[in-house]
C-alpha cells in the first residue's frame, strides 16, 4: 500500500489522505481534513475498495456551488496523482 496526503486547492477540505494498493489500484482509508463532514464521510465510504481509475472517472469535473472544483473533484486529482506515481 502506498499512502498519499494530498493538499487540495479551492475547497473547504484542506487535505485528502488515503492508501492505494500499488497492484490493484484500490483505495482504502480515505479521510478528508476539513470540509462538510457528512458528505465527505459518505464519499470516503463510497470509494473504499474502488479502483482508482473508476474514482477518477466518476469524480472528475464535479463542482461545488459556483466553485470550479469540489472535494470529489480534488479526490479525483489526488488519485490521478497517485496513479501516475505507481
Amino acid at each position: 500500500m502506498k499512502h498519499i496526503d494530498y493538499r487540495t486547492e479551492g475547497t473547504c477540505a484542506k487535505i485528502i489522505s488515503f492508501d492505494i494498493d500499488e497492484t490493484t489500484h484500490t483505495l482504502d482509508n480515505v479521510v478528508f481534513l476539513g470540509g462538510c463532514p457528512g458528505n465527505l464521510k459518505m464519499i470516503s465510504k463510497f470509494v473504499k475498495g474502488m479502483k482508482g481509475e473508476d474514482v477518477v472517472e466518476k469524480c472528475s469535473g464535479n463542482t461545488c456551488g459556483n466553485k470550479p472544483t469540489s472535494c470529489a473533484d480534488q479526490l479525483a486529482k489526488a488519485v490521478a496523482f497517485a496513479l501516475n506515481g505507481i
